[in-house]
C-alpha cells in the first residue's frame, strides 16, 4: 500500500516537520524529550503542539509523577497519515528535480 504524496503547508514549517518526524518515530514522547531534542524553549514547543493538536495530528496527555505533571504527545492516526503524504510529496518533487538535470549540468 503507498501512500498517496500531497504537500502540507502546516507540516512544511521546519519546526513543525522536525518535531512530527520525531513523534512519528515513537509511540508517546515526553515533553522533555521533545523540547531538547528539538532545542525550543517550553512556550515554542507548548505553540507548536497545540497547533498541530488542533488541526487533528496530535494527541496530548497530561499525566502526575508523584507531584509533578509531565505532558506527553504522540501523532495520531490522521498526523501519521498527513506525515506520510507530505513525504511523499517531497521525494517526488525531488525525483522530479532529479530528472530535469542534464547530463552536461550534473557536476556545475
Amino acid at each position: 500500500m503507498s501512500t498517496e504524496p500531497r504537500f502540507d503547508e502546516l507540516i512544511h514549517a521546519p519546526t513543525r516537520l522536525s518535531l512530527v518526524s520525531l513523534l512519528a518515530a515513537t509511540e508517546w514522547a515526553e515533553f522533555r524529550f521533545l523540547r531538547d531534542s528539538l532545542g525550543l524553549s517550553d512556550s515554542a514547543l507548548s505553540k507548536q503542539l497545540t497547533t498541530l493538536e488542533e488541526a487533528g495530528y496530535v494527541e496530548i496527555r497530561k499525566a502526575f509523577v508523584g507531584k509533578r505533571p509531565r505532558t506527553s504527545a504522540r501523532l495520531t492516526l490522521q498526523g501519521h497519515g498527513a506525515f506520510a503524504g507530505h513525504v511523499a510529496a517531497l521525494q517526488d518533487i525531488v525525483a522530479r528535480a532529479g530528472l530535469a538535470v542534464l547530463p552536461d549540468q550534473v557536476g556545475r
